[in-house]
């Protein structure tokens, strides 16, 4: 659709260059031909400058497009209150920059200098505005307002979790955030975020993607309205191991580790701290699936066993089809047999429906 309106206005200034241009020729080239060539230079310098316009609209409106995609996805990430203070801000500014401008710059090149003041008032503006955002809020909060805020804050305590190193590389706790499912405080450990900063610098392009990975979801998280992020400068040297010091944090804090380690997971609940799994989320929230139901599975690969074809449902559970063998590249139609939980994940067997 930009990429239309965009070639449309192109064409439609070019349309009307043309008859500009045919004009031209009219009365400095073809003022001494026939009128039949004035009507033909005309149509030709239209045409010539529609079919320009309609070439450089369209790479104009492509570009736009790719521009406006950019600015979407990049907006996504700035909070409401930021956007309205900052539009605020920059209101503010342009009334600050209003009176020097009439003021001092009336003479003919004084509007580049009122541009230039307009343009820098305009920043600082947008820049403070954001900057000192709780403090306006704050300010423009009524005081009752403000006192049954503190009230409230007093009464109700943030619910807050520990991270581990291996839920901030997964990333999918910033999905869960956006979702609205988990508010309050999120606690980093310097001790994590030291052990992210190694990965980071590692000289495996693998672990050094996944560190990199980690440090872009804190960032991430940072952003986010709905929780706070807080670095936890408490440490214990005595202990070497980051999971142990993870535990002891857990315990000293009596607040939950958030973690998709397995053996953590069972460190932790054996020493009384409590784990909140992803994993473990990720398998409840599956679909349920009841033997003697159908399934059309796409079969992808043979199994272990002999005879047996592998595939997998939309949300990667495993398939074990008996006799999907020979329907390895097509979809078949299979009926649930039986469901194997593992700590894994869940796992399904399934058999050939007959026709």
């Amino acid at each position: 659709m930009v990429v239309l309106v965009v070639r449309l206005i192109f064409m439609t200034v070019g349309g009307i260059g043309g008859y500009e241009l045919g004009h031209l020729l009219r009365n400095n080239y073809l003022a001494s031909y026939d009128p039949i060539y004035h009507l033909i230079g005309f149509i030709v310098s239209i045409l010539v400058c529609v079919g320009l316009g309609f070439v450089l609209g369209g790479a104009a409106g492509r570009y736009l497009a790719k521009l406006l995609n950019r600015f979407e996805h990049s907006i996504q990430d700035i909070p409401g209150t930021d956007l309205l203070l900052g539009a605020f801000g920059i209101i503010a500014g342009f009334l600050i920059a209003f009176l020097p401008s009439v003021i001092l710059f009336r003479s003919y090149p004084g509007w580049l200098f009122a541009l230039v003041l307009y343009a820098i008032c305009g920043v600082l503006g947008y820049i403070v505005a954001v900057q000192k955002k709780d403090d306006i809020l704050n300010f423009l909060r009524p005081s009752r307002i403000r006192e049954a805020d503190a009230e409230i804050d007093e009464k109700i305590s943030v619910p807050s979790r520990i991270l581990d190193t291996s839920v901030i590389i997964d990333g999918r706790i910033t999905d869960i955030c956006y979702s609205g499912f988990l508010e309050g405080e999120l606690i980093v450990p310097r001790f994590v975020l030291m052990e992210l900063q190694k990965i980071a610098d590692s000289e495996d392009p693998l672990k050094r993607n996944r560190g990199r990975r980690g440090l872009d979801v804190l960032n991430a998280l940072q952003r986010q309205d709905r929780v706070e992020v807080r670095i936890e400068e408490h440490d214990f040297p005595e202990i070497p191991a980051v999971d142990s010091k993870l535990v002891a944090l857990g315990k000293a804090l009596n607040v939950p580790v958030m973690t998709n380690d397995f053996n953590l997971n069972k460190i932790a609940e054996l020493q009384g701290v409590r784990v909140l799994n992803i994993n473990e989320l990720s398998n409840s929230l599956k679909p349920v699936v009841l033997p003697g139901e159908s399934l059309i599975i796409n079969v992808i690969k043979d199994g272990k066993e002999a005879g047996q074809g592998i595939g997998y449902l939309d949300d990667g559970t495993m398939v074990v089809v008996e006799g999907g063998k020979k329907s390895i590249g097509r979809e078949v139609e299979t009926m649930v047999t039986s469901i194997l939980q593992t700590p894994a994940g869940r796992m399904i067997f399934a058999t050939l429906k007959e026709k």
